[in-house]
Parts: structure tokens; C-alpha cells; sequence
């Protein structure tokens, strides 16, 4: 059903596209002016700074990417129409198996993300009161 694949920066802006769709549909917490923040800082370079894995359906669209740095999950986004049907976790298994994943930041606000990534067995360590940028968004950091 969904295969995993290299992306190459010529779809940077199609994973900007589902990055902001995914956000709108789980990050109800974001004021509008952050969502530009955001989607700026993504189209600006951020997937040069992490190895990105895409999920592509049969045809070879787009649905989703993880983006990994080390240990570290910096990232896991859908398209709000897939979710729920064993993409994320699809995802997820192969950072872990294939990256050597233990990490991953989630925002406090965001209790179903917390709630899929407890369900692979990671657990609060730690939690700041902002996020990465310094907006007053708390940040629950896990580890499995």
C-alpha cells in the first residue's frame, strides 16, 4: 500500500505543503502568524538538515515524511487524510529499526502525538517550557 523512498529537493515544496496541512489539522494551538513562521523555516532549508524518508502511495505520491537527525525523530508529518491508517506508524518502525531512533520532541500540547509515540514505548524524560525558536509552546522530549 505505501512504500518509503529518498526524496530529492525538487518535492521540498510539496513536503512544506503536506507539513502545513498536517499541522493545521493537529496543532490547533499555532496562531496564524506562527504557521508562516513555521512553514517558512521549512521551505528555508530545514530538510537539508535531516535525512528525509517520503511515503509515497502506489502511484508514487507524496503522503507523508519522517526527517532524522542522529538519534533523534525531528520529524513526522501526514497528509490528514491518511492518518490513522498505518502510515505514521510505518514511519516511525523504520527510524527506529533503520536510523537507530530513541528520540523524539513532541508539543505538550499535541496529546495525540504523545499518545502514538507512548504506544512504541517512549516515555517522558524531560519537558521545556518553550519550544526550539523560543515560542511559549512546551515541548515534551521522550525517549524509548
Amino acid at each position: 500500500m505505501y512504500t518509503l523512498t529518498s526524496v530529492s529537493e525538487a518535492e521540498f515544496d510539496t513536503l512544506a505543503d503536506i507539513w502545513e496541512a498536517s499541522v493545521r489539522a493537529t496543532h490547533g494551538f499555532l496562531a496564524e502568524e506562527d504557521f508562516q513562521f513555521f512553514r517558512e523555516m521549512v521551505r528555508s532549508g530545514i530538510f537539508h538538515e535531516v535525512t528525509v524518508t517520503g511515503l509515497r502511495d502506489a502511484t508514487g505520491q507524496l503522503l507523508g515524511f519522517s526527517g532524522t537527525h542522529g538519534t533523534s525523530l525531528e520529524m513526522l508529518f501526514l497528509r490528514p487524510d491518511i492518518r490513522g491508517k498505518g502510515a505514521g506508524k510505518l514511519l516511525l518502525l523504520h527510524a527506529i529499526e533503520n536510523q537507530g531512533i530513541t528520540h523524539v520532541d513532541v508539543n505538550e500540547q499535541n496529546p495525540l502525538a504523545l499518545g502514538f509515540y507512548r504506544h512504541f514505548g517512549f516515555e517522558v524524560v524531560r519537558r521545556s517550557e518553550v519550544d526550539g525558536t523560543g515560542k511559549p509552546y512546551p515541548i515534551l522530549h521522550l525517549a524509548r
